[in-house]
């Protein structure tokens, strides 16, 4: 249920439709946004300042209209707000409230308030509340398109809003609004809020969130030196981008964007312990440690008594929906992506190194780290030695997979890491031994005679396991996570085929995730490509020749990966999880968080490689 802004003026209205020319960005440095629109036929343009305050639950817009006509005129903007609070659209009540001069929309404990300012005038001055008809129609929204609305004062069920601000426009002139949004749980908190915009004002609560989010990106400690700028950019606004999907009880997000709703039913607004593993390491190499660690808080809650994460949880730590079987080929299996498990004690050693800060990982040595070490040790396979099978990170088939030991190798030799300086030898001795019979165990049952190269999965079979030999880009894990030298010639064999196979041969370019990907694969796309390409696999790839380079010329050539991220970025910085084989448009969700933090993670080894190799 879409929010609605629009305009009316000179007899004519325009809801933000294809006939605005938009340009979405932010302001540089910073979580405020700077969205121009502009409609040359009604002869306007509109800036847009949006930010939500860095300590208030207050979102705020600044709208400066500019009359591109040589004549005065009266300009009318319109929003309109159809909240489903709690999930449906039943038992709400929207109303005027004549104590804050602001429209109110609440549902048991959540209240929301609505204002704005103009022409040196508080409060909401035109409104109108109405319920939604049975069509799915909107009263007010009818209303609109006259100019006008009723002053309706109340409505109930399933209410929607809209009010109204009237602004004077000299000719050639500019005159500015401001619209903003209080969130609590009673009358109380919105009503307190809002009289804390009244004595901040919204320009200035907009300024200090400005200011903070420039002094939060710029760290000493970044030196990203040999980068071009465009790549310097991306990399400040995907840090800022990691942080907003952060929730404050520690929970990383892997999404925010309705898109996949519509594609799925469902939305990417979970925590995945696999996501969440990668954006904590990447902040914490960027020097961000201490906002990753109630993450690892929330890992200990959602951690199993048996040692293990499912697959995705919501971000209050409770079990979010799950589309992996307990049954496969009718038995009962965990319906577990192992990796998750694996990878949370992988970037918890990271997080460590970063900081050393022995109390914060003294309670979680028990509760998180051995807890989940020993299932890791515990689930697999007595005669391979190689971990039971588990769902792969791409969620879609059950196996043993490549990716999935190389994680658990990393995790096992985290713990052991952590064991040892608590003195458990000989816990980490085991850790230590497994790891290795797992990385025995790869080279002998993964390495595929025939093809000269790794295999991505294999299924059990009497002595062995039966390989799949479809080229995934996921098997460069097994030297970025460090468990194969990746100038091993296996290794390189491995990687050359990745990337002479999933490199795609159009005019976009970038790597796919594997051969035959159909996920979000459109009809109009070439059918001889191996899937649409993706930042993490393209990441994925520049990682692995990052860590393979020897001298400065063999590294400077990984550079047009990361120039491919920032090429194919939306105009705002924004990565999206995948993008068009040939238009190079956005697919699935933007942003993801999982893009931002590879993208991230993957500056730092270029800047990391390049000191290396300049001393």
């Amino acid at each position: 249920h879409p929010f609605r802004f629009g305009v009316w003026v000179d007899g004519r209205y325009s809801w933000m439709g294809p006939e605005w020319e938009k340009v979405l960005r932010y302001h540089d440095n910073s979580l405020v946004t700077d969205v121009v629109l502009k409609n040359k036929d009604l002869g306007l343009e509109l800036r847009c300042s949006d930010a939500v305050d860095v300590d208030l639950n207050i979102y705020i817009r600044k709208i400066e209209v500019h009359n591109l006509k040589n004549k005065a005129r009266q300009v009318r903007l319109f929003f309109s707000h159809v909240f489903s609070l709690y999930g449906n659209d039943i038992g709400g009540t929207a109303y005027f409230d004549p104590r804050t001069c602001s429209i109110i929309h609440y549902k048991v404990h959540r209240y929301f308030l609505i204002s704005c300012w103009a022409h040196d005038q508080w409060g909401v001055q035109h409104f109108a509340c109405g319920r939604r008809e049975t069509s799915g129609e909107l009263e007010t929204l009818k209303e609109t398109e006259d100019g006008e609305l009723s002053g309706e004062a109340c409505a109930w069920g399933s209410p929607h809003s809209t009010i109204g601000i009237w602004l004077d426009l000299p000719a050639k002139g500019t005159t500015d609004a401001y619209y903003w949004m209080a969130a609590g749980t009673s009358y109380g908190d919105v009503a307190r809020l809002n009289l804390q915009v009244h004595e901040k004002t919204p320009e200035k609560l907009i300024g200090r969130s400005s200011k903070y989010w420039k002094t939060w990106v710029h760290k000493d400690s970044l030196q990203l030196e040999g980068l071009p700028d465009s790549v310097s950019d991306v990399f400040n606004r995907s840090l800022l981008i990691l942080r907003t999907q952060i929730d404050n009880g520690g929970a990383i997000i892997a999404a925010n964007d309705s898109d996949i709703i519509r594609f799925g039913k469902d939305t990417y607004s979970y925590m995945w312990g696999r996501d969440g593993a990668f954006v904590a390491a990447a902040l914490v190499k960027a020097g961000y440690s201490h906002t990753c660690m109630k993450y690892f808080d929330f890992c200990t809650r959602a951690l199993t008594d048996e040692g293990y994460l499912f697959q995705h949880y919501n971000p209050d730590g409770s079990l979010a929906s799950n589309w992996h079987s307990w049954l496969v080929d009718g038995k009962e299996v965990l319906p577990i992506q192992e990796d998750s498990t694996a990878l949370t004690l992988w970037a918890l050693w990271i997080h460590y190194e970063s900081l050393k800060d022995i109390e914060f990982i003294r309670p979680l040595y028990n509760n998180l780290i051995r807890k989940a070490a020993d299932f890791l040790v515990s689930y697999r396979d007595p005669q391979t030695m190689l971990p039971l099978p588990s769902y792969d990170l791409w969620e879609e088939r059950y196996a043993l997979h490549a990716y999935t030991v190389a994680s658990v190798i990393a995790g096992l030799r985290a713990a052991s890491n952590f064991a040892k300086i608590f003195e458990d030898v000989s816990l980490a001795q085991e850790y230590d031994v497994v790891a290795e019979e797992m990385t025995a165990g790869i080279k002998k049952h993964l390495y595929h005679d025939g093809l000269k190269r790794y295999a991505r999965s294999g299924s059990r079979i009497e002595g062995g396991y039966e390989l799949d030999e479809v080229i995934d880009i996921s098997l460069l894990s097994l030297a970025t996570l460090g468990v194969l030298d990746p100038k091993d010639p296996r290794m390189i064999e491995t990687a050359n085929a990745v990337r002479e196979q999933l490199w795609l041969k159009t005019s976009v370019e970038g790597c796919a995730r594997y051969q035959g990907d159909v996920y979000q694969f459109e009809e109009n796309s070439p059918k001889d490509i191996p899937g649409n390409p993706w930042f993490i696999a393209t990441l994925w790839l520049a990682e692995y020749f990052i860590d393979q380079a020897e001298n400065q010329e063999q590294l400077q050539a990984t550079l047009p990966y990361l120039e491919w991220c920032e090429k194919n970025a939306l105009s705002s910085g924004v990565l999206a999880e995948q993008v068009h084989p040939v238009s190079g448009a956005p697919l699935c969700v933007s942003s993801l968080t999982w893009s931002h933090s590879a993208f991230v993670w993957t500056v730092l080894r270029y800047t990391k490689k390049s000191k290396v190799l300049r001393k």
